[in-house]
């Protein structure tokens, strides 16, 4: 089998390529290791900026987005026993949503597949041969047999623990990585969200996170040590700790009902340069992680595909193979933006651990700094709704 992409992973990355591909009329093949439902059910991010509905929504992916998003116009900062609220629209003109990634996922596999856009589930990748050469090839495991696909490029979109990225030589890279004190742990609740916008409440208990994926489902966050057992945690000693970091004084209510999910969720930075060797190519999470902080994981992997795309429709259009070179560099100054985004809103939400009372003061400093300044508070709004998709 040939074909002019070969893309691994079927997750937003991947499934945008290929649509953005197509639309092109570029041939791509999709391999996913895990199954479709697998794929469309669990659980990720669910923050998507201005630019990624956008995209979406060009690529005509985004009916059911359009019917069933909550569009954002702000969030709050709640610390201190103060509550400030940051109005993106009113400060950008931007806004944020909120529409699940397995439910984004559904929508662009029913797309894809209904344009005609191969996606072979339970397909593992198992490496890649001749990167460097003009033809290299995908092994991959798809019921119980190997099989070889020929491109003429490779994307890899297969995340921080797929495959791709040990396709570039170990010399021929730089890690970046940064681990974090401190795990989220995360619970899905059967139960309207307890406000209309994101609550980012700072706490001498440690940090909380209000937010939701549907008028009826609440997606809740409490910071907890990176080793934390989530089997630690009862029902009745989560609402406990949410009440608490809630605090008093603010008006508002933990909405409480189901717990259908708890996970404790990593906190990392992660970055590997360049985004390139050969011909092969790497997109979303294969190259890069960020904390959830800044809602930046789902809506960097967008960006990073709309790059790429448009250097595959140069190459297959005009015979210009320049956007290629361009690629990494593109992405990473993007990237990076997110990074430093999603370690500053991190830092200046958590507890750290070894903390001293100077510390503390120092936050709650900051944090009346920044709410307190228009200044400051566009700073804040236009890196969270979204920094350009091209930098």
């Amino acid at each position: 089998m040939h074909v002019q992409v070969g893309i691994v992973g079927a997750g937003p990355a991947g499934l945008m390529l290929a649509r953005l591909l197509h639309l092109q009329g570029i041939s791509s093949i999709i391999l996913e290791s895990r199954s479709r439902p697998y794929v469309e059910t669990r659980v990720r991010a669910g923050l998507l900026e201005q630019g990624s509905v956008d995209l979406i929504n060009e690529t005509g992916m985004g009916d059911r987005l359009r019917r069933e998003c909550l569009p954002h116009d702000g969030i709050e900062l709640l610390f201190n026993g103060e509550r400030h609220r940051v109005n993106m629209q009113e400060l950008i003109g931007r806004r944020v949503y909120i529409y699940g990634q397995q439910e984004a996922v559904k929508d662009m596999i029913a797309v894809n597949l209904a344009a005609g856009v191969p996606i072979h589930f339970e397909a593992e990748a198992v490496a890649f041969e001749g990167v460097d050469s003009e033809r290299p090839t995908i092994r991959y495991r798809h019921g119980g047999v190997e099989k070889t696909i020929a491109c003429d490029y490779i994307a890899g979109c297969d995340g921080f623990h797929g495959v791709s990225r040990n396709g570039f030589p170990a010399s021929g890279r730089k890690d970046y990585d940064r681990a974090y004190p401190f795990g989220w742990l995360g619970i899905l609740v059967d139960a309207p969200p307890s406000h209309d916008e994101l609550l980012y409440c700072h706490h001498e208990r440690g940090f909380a996170l209000f937010t939701m994926r549907s008028p009826t489902v609440s997606r809740l966050y409490l910071q907890v040590p990176p080793d934390e057992d989530e089997n630690n945690w009862s029902d009745d000693r989560i609402w406990s700790e949410f009440h608490q970091r809630l605090g008093t004084g603010h008006g508002l209510k933990v909405s409480e009902g189901r717990i259908t999910q708890k996970v404790v969720v990593e906190m990392r930075s992660y970055v590997t340069e360049p985004m390139r060797f050969g011909r092969l190519f790497l997109a979303g999470d294969s190259a890069h992680i960020v904390p959830p902080t800044g809602a930046k994981g789902m809506n960097l992997a967008l960006s990073d595909v709309n790059v790429l795309a448009k250097a595959f429709t140069a190459f297959y259009k005009r015979g210009d193979a320049s956007l290629f070179d361009a690629y990494s560099e593109k992405c990473l100054r993007r990237i990076w933006g997110a990074q430093h985004f999603s370690w500053w809103m991190t830092s200046l939400l958590h507890t750290m651990p070894d903390a001293l009372s100077f510390d503390v003061r120092r936050q709650i400093a900051e944090l009346r700094t920044i709410t307190g300044s228009i200044a400051g508070q566009t700073l804040l709004a236009e890196n969270y709704a979204g920094l350009p998709m091209e930098m």
